[in-house]
Order: C-alpha cells, then structure tokens, then sequence
C-alpha cells in the first residue's frame, strides 16, 4: 500500500509539472531547457518541441528512461536502417540563398509542380553537378 501511494504521489507531481509547461514563455522554456540538458536551448527551436523534450526528460527523470539494452537496440536499429523520408514528408534545402522544398511521393519526388523519380535528380538541377541526393537534402552524411 506504501508503494502505491508514493507511486500515486509521483504521478500527481509529474502532471503538476506538465500542466506547469504549459504556461511557460519561450524565455522561461529555454531557461528551463538549460536545467534539464545543461546546454542553451536551441534558439531555432518551436515552444512545442522544447516543451516535448522537457517533459521527456522530467518523465524519464521520474519514472526512468530506456534500460541500457534497450537503447543499444534502437540504436542499432537506426544505425542499421536506411534514412529514407516517409510519403508526404517535405524536404527542405536553402541552396544558395534559395529555399528548395521537395515533397515526397509514393513513386517519386515532387519538386517544382513536376515528379521526379529521384532525389539525386532533383539536386543535379539545383546545383548544376552531380549531388547525392539523399546527402545533398540531409538524409544521409557524406561518405556513409
């Protein structure tokens, strides 16, 4: 009985401090986020998605995160993966001062009001030599 009211006092907490996010300014987050990871806040990054990441953390720091085992296997996972975009995923690229926006497509690339059938294509006619098409739009490093 102890147990469950220590584990009830916990959750209580936990959503005490969720609810809490909610009402913080991008200031009060990237202060906030400098708790958490030890590190500036991203200065790009949207209120959601360091709101998201501290809530991982907190949650993580409550409940614990991933057992070693298991985060060596999704990272083997992901190493072993291809990095390849989902349908409807967007891909953007600025390229000399121009921002290029390639949606992906079940069969295919759309770039431009027209398809192409791969990415490589795409970054070929964006910069005039021949480009990795998955290295030039970022899913993938060079030499990998």
């Amino acid at each position: 009985m102890e147990f469950n009211t220590i584990a009830l006092n916990q959750l209580k907490l936990m959503q005490a401090q969720l609810t809490a996010l909610q009402l913080l300014t991008r200031k009060q987050l990237a202060m906030r986020w400098q708790q958490c990871f030890g590190v500036p806040a991203p200065k790009l990054a949207r209120e959601n998605i360091l709101r998201g990441a501290i809530a991982w953390y907190l949650q993580c720091k409550t409940f614990g995160g991933l057992s070693p085992a298991e985060y060596r296997a999704l990272k083997n996972h992901a190493s072993a993966q291809p990095h390849q975009a989902s349908h409807g995923s967007r891909l953007v690229r600025v390229w000399q001062g121009k921002t290029h926006q390639v949606t992906v497509l079940e069969s295919g690339y759309l770039y431009e009001n027209q398809t192409w059938k791969s990415l490589s294509a795409i970054a070929k006619h964006i910069t005039g030599t021949p480009w990795s098409g998955p290295v030039f739009f970022g899913l993938k490093k060079a030499g990998k």
